[in-house]
């Protein structure tokens, strides 16, 4: 499968409950909006709908701070 855009942000929006409003370019982490536990339900999802699997040492705030960022890294890792 491959991840987009959309599918992330209503993935964020229905499973996480997040009613911010989010755009690709959103700070999810680095702003507050979400913390540790939800970046590894995130992590599990791209992993599972990129067909990749993510490093520990790729979990950074560069490959996942952003919508925009993280379907950057999985299409980059698939």
């Amino acid at each position: 499968m491959t991840l987009t855009a959309d599918t992330l942000i209503a993935y964020l929006r229905n499973d996480l409950n997040l009613e911010d409003d989010i755009a690709p370019e959103t700070e999810l982490f680095s702003s507050g909006l979400l913390d540790s536990v939800a970046m590894m339900t995130i992590i599990a999802f791209v992993e599972e709908q990129a067909g990749i699997e993510v490093r520990p040492a790729d979990v950074t705030l560069e490959n996942f701070d952003t919508v925009q960022a993280i379907v950057a890294y999985a299409h980059a890792e698939a």
